[in-house]
Protein backbone atom coordinates (compact mmCIF):
# COMPACT_ATOMS: atom_id res chain seq x y z
CA UNK A 1 0.00 0.00 0.00
CA UNK A 2 1.47 3.73 -0.77
CA UNK A 3 0.60 5.87 1.59
CA UNK A 4 1.17 9.76 1.44
CA UNK A 5 1.03 12.04 4.87
CA UNK A 6 0.86 15.62 4.20
CA UNK A 7 3.60 17.29 6.67
CA UNK A 8 4.00 20.87 7.76
CA UNK A 9 7.05 22.45 10.09
CA UNK A 10 5.37 24.84 12.75
CA UNK A 11 6.70 26.79 15.68
CA UNK A 12 6.91 24.55 18.68
CA UNK A 13 3.62 25.28 20.82
CA UNK A 14 6.40 26.18 23.46
CA UNK A 15 7.89 28.79 22.10
CA UNK A 16 7.29 32.82 23.15
CA UNK A 17 5.88 34.43 19.68
CA UNK A 18 6.43 37.67 18.97
CA UNK A 19 5.11 40.12 16.06
CA UNK A 20 7.54 41.03 13.39
CA UNK A 21 7.82 44.54 12.35
CA UNK A 22 5.58 44.09 9.66
CA UNK A 23 2.54 43.72 12.12
CA UNK A 24 1.25 40.95 10.11
CA UNK A 25 3.86 37.78 11.20
CA UNK A 26 5.57 36.81 13.71
CA UNK A 27 9.36 36.74 14.31
CA UNK A 28 11.45 33.62 13.90
CA UNK A 29 14.56 34.30 14.74
CA UNK A 30 14.72 32.07 18.14
CA UNK A 31 11.67 30.21 17.06
CA UNK A 32 12.28 26.28 17.98
CA UNK A 33 10.28 24.19 15.00
CA UNK A 34 8.83 21.30 15.10
CA UNK A 35 6.53 18.74 13.26
CA UNK A 36 2.58 20.05 13.85
CA UNK A 37 1.05 17.43 16.35
CA UNK A 38 -1.74 16.51 14.42
CA UNK A 39 1.10 15.56 11.60
CA UNK A 40 2.58 13.39 13.93
CA UNK A 41 -0.08 11.43 14.43
CA UNK A 42 -0.89 10.89 10.67
CA UNK A 43 3.22 9.68 10.28
CA UNK A 44 2.75 7.57 13.04
CA UNK A 45 -0.66 6.09 11.50
CA UNK A 46 0.95 5.76 8.04
CA UNK A 47 4.15 3.77 9.68
CA UNK A 48 1.29 1.12 11.54
CA UNK A 49 -1.00 0.92 8.48
CA UNK A 50 2.39 -0.02 6.51
CA UNK A 51 3.55 -2.68 9.27
CA UNK A 52 0.62 -4.23 8.50
CA UNK A 53 -0.01 -3.66 4.87
CA UNK A 54 3.33 -3.44 3.59
CA UNK A 55 3.87 -0.38 1.02
CA UNK A 56 5.80 2.68 1.22
CA UNK A 57 5.09 6.33 3.30
CA UNK A 58 5.86 9.61 1.29
CA UNK A 59 6.28 12.37 3.23
CA UNK A 60 4.90 15.82 1.27
CA UNK A 61 5.58 19.39 2.84
CA UNK A 62 5.44 22.81 1.33
CA UNK A 63 7.99 25.18 3.25
CA UNK A 64 11.43 26.69 3.17
CA UNK A 65 14.70 25.08 3.57
CA UNK A 66 14.60 24.07 6.66
CA UNK A 67 10.91 22.57 6.71
CA UNK A 68 13.44 19.21 5.64
CA UNK A 69 13.96 18.91 9.34
CA UNK A 70 10.55 18.19 10.18
CA UNK A 71 10.82 15.79 6.75
CA UNK A 72 13.97 14.38 8.47
CA UNK A 73 12.24 13.83 11.64
CA UNK A 74 9.60 12.06 10.26
CA UNK A 75 11.81 9.67 8.51
CA UNK A 76 13.78 9.04 11.59
CA UNK A 77 10.26 7.72 12.93
CA UNK A 78 10.17 5.56 9.69
CA UNK A 79 8.94 7.09 6.72
CA UNK A 80 10.58 6.21 3.86
CA UNK A 81 10.97 9.83 1.51
CA UNK A 82 9.99 12.67 1.52
CA UNK A 83 9.36 15.50 -1.44
CA UNK A 84 9.61 18.95 -0.05
CA UNK A 85 8.23 22.15 -2.43
CA UNK A 86 10.56 24.64 -1.59
CA UNK A 87 9.63 28.04 -3.32
CA UNK A 88 9.66 31.62 -2.14
CA UNK A 89 6.59 31.94 -4.33
CA UNK A 90 4.55 29.89 -1.89
CA UNK A 91 5.50 32.43 0.89
CA UNK A 92 2.37 33.90 0.17
CA UNK A 93 0.02 31.44 -0.48
CA UNK A 94 -3.40 30.68 1.85
CA UNK A 95 -4.21 27.05 2.76
CA UNK A 96 -6.10 26.97 -0.61
CA UNK A 97 -3.05 27.81 -2.70
CA UNK A 98 -1.45 25.28 -0.39
CA UNK A 99 -3.36 22.67 -1.09
CA UNK A 100 -3.47 22.75 -5.06
CA UNK A 101 0.01 22.59 -4.73
CA UNK A 102 0.35 19.54 -2.59
CA UNK A 103 -2.54 18.25 -4.79
CA UNK A 104 -0.39 19.19 -8.31
CA UNK A 105 2.31 16.58 -6.32
CA UNK A 106 0.67 13.97 -5.15
CA UNK A 107 -1.32 13.66 -8.94
CA UNK A 108 2.44 12.49 -10.24
CA UNK A 109 2.42 9.53 -7.62
CA UNK A 110 1.32 6.38 -6.60
CA UNK A 111 -0.94 6.40 -3.96
CA UNK A 112 -3.88 4.04 -2.26
CA UNK A 113 -4.03 6.54 1.16
CA UNK A 114 -3.43 9.88 1.93
CA UNK A 115 -3.41 11.09 5.69
CA UNK A 116 -2.92 14.38 7.09
CA UNK A 117 -3.14 16.28 10.49
CA UNK A 118 -6.71 17.85 10.98
CA UNK A 119 -5.45 21.32 11.11
CA UNK A 120 -1.98 23.22 11.61
CA UNK A 121 -1.04 24.75 14.87
CA UNK A 122 0.06 27.33 13.42
CA UNK A 123 -2.58 28.86 11.37
CA UNK A 124 -5.67 26.45 12.97
CA UNK A 125 -7.65 26.68 9.17
CA UNK A 126 -8.72 22.99 8.86
CA UNK A 127 -8.38 23.81 5.41
CA UNK A 128 -5.72 22.02 3.60
CA UNK A 129 -6.64 17.93 3.95
CA UNK A 130 -9.96 18.51 2.62
CA UNK A 131 -9.04 20.70 0.03
CA UNK A 132 -6.24 18.65 -1.57
CA UNK A 133 -8.88 15.68 -1.38
CA UNK A 134 -11.36 18.21 -3.28
CA UNK A 135 -8.81 18.93 -5.84
CA UNK A 136 -7.96 15.45 -6.06
CA UNK A 137 -11.56 13.98 -6.37
CA UNK A 138 -11.12 11.45 -3.84
CA UNK A 139 -13.19 10.91 -0.50
CA UNK A 140 -12.66 12.76 2.43
CA UNK A 141 -13.22 11.56 6.41
CA UNK A 142 -12.24 14.05 9.01
CA UNK A 143 -11.58 13.64 13.03
CA UNK A 144 -10.67 9.89 12.40
CA UNK A 145 -9.59 8.48 15.96
CA UNK A 146 -9.78 4.65 14.28
CA UNK A 147 -9.56 3.25 11.08
CA UNK A 148 -10.01 -0.50 9.45
CA UNK A 149 -8.65 -1.22 6.14
CA UNK A 150 -9.59 -4.35 4.23
CA UNK A 151 -10.76 -5.37 1.10
CA UNK A 152 -9.92 -1.90 -1.08
CA UNK A 153 -11.85 0.32 1.58
CA UNK A 154 -11.41 2.02 4.46
CA UNK A 155 -13.68 2.16 7.48
CA UNK A 156 -13.06 5.21 9.84
CA UNK A 157 -14.77 6.12 13.45
CA UNK A 158 -14.44 9.87 13.75
CA UNK A 159 -15.73 12.07 16.24
CA UNK A 160 -18.68 13.99 16.22
CA UNK A 161 -20.63 16.33 18.53
CA UNK A 162 -21.64 14.34 21.83
CA UNK A 163 -20.40 11.11 20.07
CA UNK A 164 -19.09 9.17 17.14
CA UNK A 165 -19.72 8.23 13.75
CA UNK A 166 -18.53 4.99 11.34
CA UNK A 167 -17.69 6.07 8.08
CA UNK A 168 -16.75 3.59 5.05
CA UNK A 169 -15.17 4.32 1.67
CA UNK A 170 -13.52 2.92 -0.94
CA UNK A 171 -9.63 3.75 -1.55
CA UNK A 172 -7.73 5.85 -2.52
CA UNK A 173 -9.25 8.15 -0.11
CA UNK A 174 -7.96 10.86 2.35
CA UNK A 175 -8.62 10.95 6.37
CA UNK A 176 -7.32 13.50 8.82
CA UNK A 177 -5.97 13.01 12.45
CA UNK A 178 -7.99 13.43 15.76
CA UNK A 179 -6.26 13.08 19.23
CA UNK A 180 -6.80 9.44 20.47
CA UNK A 181 -5.80 7.50 17.37
CA UNK A 182 -2.30 6.69 18.11
CA UNK A 183 0.71 8.02 20.37
CA UNK A 184 3.59 8.96 18.22
CA UNK A 185 6.78 6.93 18.80
CA UNK A 186 10.15 8.42 19.15
CA UNK A 187 12.52 8.42 16.41
CA UNK A 188 15.11 5.96 17.88
CA UNK A 189 19.22 6.19 17.44
CA UNK A 190 19.19 3.96 14.52
CA UNK A 191 16.30 5.20 12.90
CA UNK A 192 18.02 8.19 13.01
CA UNK A 193 21.10 7.38 11.42
CA UNK A 194 19.09 5.95 8.31
CA UNK A 195 16.96 8.59 8.07
CA UNK A 196 20.66 10.65 7.13
CA UNK A 197 20.22 8.13 3.75
CA UNK A 198 16.57 8.32 2.46
CA UNK A 199 16.12 10.48 0.15
CA UNK A 200 14.27 13.92 0.21
CA UNK A 201 13.19 15.36 -2.95
CA UNK A 202 13.36 18.98 -3.60
CA UNK A 203 11.19 20.85 -5.94
CA UNK A 204 9.96 24.17 -6.98
CA UNK A 205 7.11 25.54 -8.52
CA UNK A 206 8.62 25.43 -12.06
CA UNK A 207 9.22 22.15 -11.31
CA UNK A 208 5.81 21.02 -10.93
CA UNK A 209 4.56 23.62 -14.35
CA UNK A 210 2.92 26.06 -11.95
CA UNK A 211 2.84 29.44 -10.50
CA UNK A 212 1.87 30.29 -7.00
CA UNK A 213 -1.67 30.61 -6.74
CA UNK A 214 -3.04 33.58 -5.84
CA UNK A 215 -4.42 34.15 -2.34
CA UNK A 216 -8.09 34.74 -1.55
CA UNK A 217 -7.03 35.42 2.24
CA UNK A 218 -4.57 37.87 3.55
CA UNK A 219 -3.56 38.53 6.95
CA UNK A 220 -4.17 41.96 7.59
CA UNK A 221 -2.95 42.30 10.74
CA UNK A 222 -1.67 40.28 13.98
CA UNK A 223 -2.39 41.20 17.66
CA UNK A 224 -0.99 39.84 20.61
CA UNK A 225 -3.96 39.15 23.22
CA UNK A 226 -5.02 41.73 26.21
CA UNK A 227 -3.15 41.22 29.17
CA UNK A 228 -5.72 39.97 31.66
CA UNK A 229 -5.77 41.89 34.98
CA UNK A 230 -4.86 40.25 38.55
CA UNK A 231 -8.20 38.84 40.33
CA UNK A 232 -8.98 40.61 43.32
CA UNK A 233 -9.45 38.68 46.55
CA UNK A 234 -12.58 40.22 48.89
CA UNK A 235 -11.15 40.64 52.47
CA UNK A 236 -13.89 41.02 54.83
CA UNK A 237 -14.78 39.47 58.85
CA UNK A 238 -17.99 37.69 57.64
CA UNK A 239 -19.80 36.19 54.82
CA UNK A 240 -22.30 38.73 54.85
CA UNK A 241 -19.24 41.35 54.59
CA UNK A 242 -17.86 39.70 51.50
CA UNK A 243 -21.33 40.01 49.50
CA UNK A 244 -21.47 43.72 50.30
CA UNK A 245 -18.31 44.26 49.34
CA UNK A 246 -18.20 42.27 46.47
CA UNK A 247 -21.71 43.71 45.06
CA UNK A 248 -20.03 47.42 45.64
CA UNK A 249 -16.95 46.31 43.66
CA UNK A 250 -19.56 45.07 40.49
CA UNK A 251 -21.36 48.45 41.00
CA UNK A 252 -18.77 50.83 41.18
CA UNK A 253 -15.17 49.47 39.88
CA UNK A 254 -16.35 46.92 37.03
CA UNK A 255 -20.21 48.92 36.59
CA UNK A 256 -21.26 45.61 35.25
CA UNK A 257 -24.70 46.38 38.30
Amino acid sequence: MDIIVLLKQVPSTESILQIAGDGRSVKTDDINWVISPYDEFAVEEALRIREKQGGTVTLVSVGAAKASEAIRTALAMGADKGILVNDPATASCDGLGIARILATVIRALPYDLIIAGQRAVDDENFLVGAAVAEFLDIPFVSLVIQQEIADGSIQCQRTIEGGTAMIQSPLPALFTTQRGLNEPRYASLPGVMKAKKKPIETRTLADLGMEAPAPLLRVVAMKLPEMRKAAKIIDAATPQAKAAELVRILHEEAKVI
